[in-house]
């Protein structure tokens, strides 16, 4: 199982010595990758629904400076040797089709197989008007071309593609990624949708634990969906294995309630020998990768609170 952190961004912990600092600090302590996430701009009046908090507000400390997901993720690559570089998650219809495939070829190849596509379908409709995407309520078709797309883009020595609303032929997409099929996907996001893009076109399912509309708090919840999963990945006619686990962390330790909405036991809450055996059940159910956002207010305070989680945690698995 590969453990990852969360790389800021935006704001001074998002300045070039800073995410160097961290991304090399992490890699140096044993850390498999480093998330990234992506806003290209912040509306300033936000009326959608943010998944993640109960009031379904977005929360004001995301709503400063941003750097754009892609250019930071090849940053990263560029300062670092081993660590995997996930995009955590890029939302698809942002970007053009063929262009964003360009982007992600190029940066597997310059980083010699490095990176990871988490990908959603995106929740922020103020940022997609802005941005003049297709239509916001088409984004869930739009996200599927776009990646069946890529894959042809990245797969196929002529390639061509025909949908609604990406369509090319006559074409040389090179170089191919260095990762055959191109870098792996991890379909982000915990609804119906969600679970159903990821057992038609994803390897990997990459969840949240805590959105309240669709908890995966316990590890009776998380087992329940991922069982919802495997049926669905046997009935699009793809191998039981075809697609792995992997699972996103906002908050752990003592500060976090220690029982979920169901009343079992919320996972990653309590000591370290609790979310260690979190961790260790995790990977029976077949979780390959988890990923968590590691507290603190300066590269300093991150870093040791990183070091004290592979000290306390990771140590034990």
């Amino acid at each position: 199982m590969q453990i990852g952190f969360n790389l800021p961004s935006g704001g001074p912990l998002a300045s070039a010595e800073n995410l160097t600092l961290l991304a090399q600090g992490g890699e140096a302590l044993g850390f498999g990758y480093a998330t990234i996430s992506d806003h290209v701009v912040i509306p300033s009046n936000i009326h959608a629904k943010y998944p993640y908090t109960d009031s379904g507000e977005f929360p004001s400390t995301a709503r400063g400076e941003r750097h754009e997901q892609l250019t930071e993720v090849m940053f990263v690559a560029a300062r670092t040797s081993k660590l995997r570089l996930v995009t955590s998650v890029m939302v698809v219809p942002h970007r053009p089709a063929l262009l964003t495939a360009k982007i992600l070829s190029t940066i597997d190849v310059l980083s010699g197989g490095r990176l990871t596509l988490g990908i959603g379908a995106g929740w922020l409709e103020e940022e997609f008007v802005a941005l003049q995407t297709p239509p916001f309520a088409a984004r869930g078709k739009v996200t599927d071309e776009y990646l069946l797309a890529a894959k042809e883009l990245w797969t196929a020595k002529a390639p061509r593609f025909e949908g609604e609303h990406v369509r090319f032929a006559d074409l040389s997409f090179e170089p191919k990624p260095v990762q055959p099929g191109g870098p792996p996907i991890w379909v982000g996001g915990e609804s119906g949708p969600a679970i159903r893009r990821t057992a038609r076109l994803g390897d990997a399912w990459y969840p949240i634990g805590t959105n309240p509309s669709f908890p995966l708090d316990s590890l009776a919840r998380y087992q329940a969906a991922v069982a919802r999963l495997r049926k669905l990945v046997a009935e699009a006619g793809r191998p039981a294995d075809a697609v792995t686990l992997t699972y996103r962390v906002q908050k752990y330790g003592p500060e976090v309630p220690p029982l979920a909405g169901d009343g079992e036991r919320r996972l990653f809450s309590g000591n370290g020998v609790a979310i260690a055996a979190d961790l260790k059940a995790m990977r029976a159910l077949g979780v390959t990768a988890v990923d968590l956002t590691f507290p603190g207010a300066t590269v300093e305070e991150i870093l040791a609170s990183m070091r004290a989680f592979r000290d306390d945690v990771m140590a034990r698995l």
